[in-house]
């Protein structure tokens, strides 16, 4: 599949059921986002914060794949471990000292690809570093605007 230089865009849409829980749309998907019950929530589905380390995993799935097709190097599966770090402070208002989003995220990818030299595998790895959109928008300076309705 080729997008050449055409801009594809994502909506998602979104109506809180209480002040954890959030029932979202996005084509034809539905995902509830909650928080834990510890953080005052249902825990009817998984946190914003868990949902981005998610995405994050799904999408250097995606692009490692679509990467070692491109370079024709086989690849059975990846398995992908992450984890995040942060200080809920910043979040619940208990200190201002550090950013409200995660502090370290640690990934860690583990590649089936049978004959593929290590030097290889790292390249793979980086180019898929480099190319996958969701590591390109935690990384870079994104612009968000939140605007009122």
């Amino acid at each position: 599949m080729s997008y050449g230089n055409r801009e594809v865009k994502v909506l998602v849409t979104g109506k809180s059921e209480n002040p954890t829980k959030m029932n979202l749309k996005s084509g034809k998907f539905n995902l509830i986002i909650d928080e834990p019950k510890i953080m005052g929530g249902t825990d009817e589905g998984p946190s914003p914060v868990q949902v981005l380390l998610m995405a994050l995993a799904g999408c250097l799935n995606v692009t490692g794949h679509e990467i070692a097709k491109q370079k024709g190097l086989p690849l059975n599966n990846i398995k992908i471990r992450i984890e995040g770090v942060m200080n809920p402070c910043t979040f619940i208002g208990c200190s201002f000292e550090e950013r409200a989003g995660f502090q370290n995220i640690h990934v860690k990818v583990d590649a089936d690809m049978p004959g593929v030299s290590e030097k290889d595998k790292k390249e793979w790895l980086e180019e898929t570093e480099q190319r996958c959109p969701v590591t390109d928008n935690i990384k870079a300076d994104t612009t968000v605007d939140v605007l009122l309705d």
